[in-house]
């Protein structure tokens, strides 16, 4: 996403465009694949974008997508107690003024107003402090809205989580309401919603993209990058080229070792069921969080039910089946569908979904102008100030192209 934001922006501006892809398709793990054994499309991870993104937003308004998104009138996350049987749904409000905290039936069972103005601390944290530290008082509100709230956000453990990562997230979307934090669901997939018409855009404007073309190394002077390698192909840089490394921090160090990106990183499991959705009487929530199970969240499209699992540092060893198993009784008792017997299944595990986003790692990142006059990094565990998200993806890829723009 970062890569493809970068193209975009560069293009926009009129200048010719080369994308060089490393995999045979564009998008990294933002995409949708057709798999064989449930028979239709998914995606190869859920990820929760909102409408307060601004990143995503100009995105989707270049290559014109936004009707491909589900278009959810409110701003409303469903929760369940797997421990408690207890249900709730928090429900902010419209406007910046968040008066929803004093309503008792638009927040936890058992929380109080204070519960949740006890983000502003996350103005002053420290730079080494930990969401654990921030928000670990309240036992009851912390296990059902902090926690699972961080560890989406930021895919690492709490007790690790750098806390300062949680407030551009907070302040750009649940702080300025409801409007702000309405989940944009893709109808069909993230390939439909994101990487199709972002491809179509580059062709439109001339972009030259190039599949299957992985960087193997680089040739530098002491100010500037001066030959590209792709395998078996070496291109020679002009003296007005840019360049643009937009790849995972591990692949980066191995190719341009002084940017000593995060070497630690954390998984991600997403389960996908396709099940019979014509037995369901009641309309599914597109969205909803679990505590207390195996499954961190649940998503509902269709005949597709999906269920994420954050920081999964121990399920991501464990085999698919058990995996399968311990989420769909999570999600058989959740949504209440009496169906004991698990339907087709596909468990895809991302064991380098995001750098570890740590205090150590965040000082690791690597700032999106480099040593050379014409070699720019975007990546979402670049230096964008937010965490490894879709959202921080696209803005490293927009903050390199106008660094571009500046050096024409």
């Amino acid at each position: 996403m970062a890569g493809l934001a970068a193209a975009l922006e560069v293009s926009s501006r009129g200048l010719p465009v080369v994308l060089h892809e490393a995999a045979g398709h564009a998008g990294g793990r933002c995409r949708s694949f057709f798999d064989k054994t449930l028979g239709c499309e998914i995606d190869n991870g859920n990820h929760l974008v909102l409408s307060g993104n601004s990143g995503v937003a100009a995105f989707v308004d270049q290559v014109g997508s936004a009707e491909s998104f589900l278009d959810l009138p409110d701003a409303c996350f469903p929760f369940v107690d797997l421990e408690t049987d207890e249900r709730w749904v928090i429900h902010p409000n419209r406007g910046r003024l968040p008066w929803w905290v004093f309503k008792s039936d638009r927040r936890i069972p058992g929380s109080r107003a204070s519960d949740y103005l006890v983000a502003l601390r996350l103005l002053a944290a420290d730079k080494n402090a930990t969401v654990d530290e921030i928000f670990g008082e309240n036992a009851n509100v912390y296990r059902r809205f902090w926690e699972p709230l961080a560890v989406a956000i930021l895919n690492t453990p709490p007790t690790e989580a750098c806390a300062r990562l949680l407030w551009p997230v907070f302040a750009e979307t649940f702080a300025l309401g409801a409007d702000a934090c309405r989940p944009l669901i893709a109808r069909q997939g993230l390939t439909d919603s994101f990487i199709d018409p972002a491809l179509a855009t580059l062709r439109e404007r001339g972009a030259d993209i190039r599949f299957g073309h992985g960087l193997r190394s680089l040739s530098k002077s002491e100010s500037a990058v001066t030959e590209l390698h792709f395998g078996d192909e070496t291109i020679n840089v002009a003296a007005d080229d840019s360049i643009v490394l937009a790849l995972p921090a591990a692949v980066l160090g191995s190719i341009l070792p002084e940017s000593a990106p995060p070497e630690t990183f954390h998984p991600i499991v997403n389960v996908h069921f396709k099940h019979d959705a014509s037995t369901v009487s009641n309309p599914l929530p597109p969205i909803l969080g679990v505590i207390g199970g195996t499954a961190d969240w649940i998503f509902c499209r269709g005949d597709i039910l999906s269920v994420t699992v954050s920081a999964a540092v121990d399920l991501a060893n464990a085999a698919a089946d058990d995996i399968a198993d311990a989420t769909w009784r999570d999600i058989d008792r959740v949504l209440a569908l009496n169906t004991p017997l698990r339907p087709a299944t596909r468990v895809v595990k991302e064991k380098r979904a995001t750098f570890a986003q740590t205090p150590e790692n965040e000082r690791r990142r690597a700032n999106t102008r480099t040593n050379h006059k014409n070699l720019f990094l975007a990546g979402d565990w670049t230096n964008t100030g937010l965490p490894a998200t879709i959202e921080g993806a696209v803005r490293s890829g927009f903050n390199a192209a106008k660094l571009i723009k500046k050096s024409h």
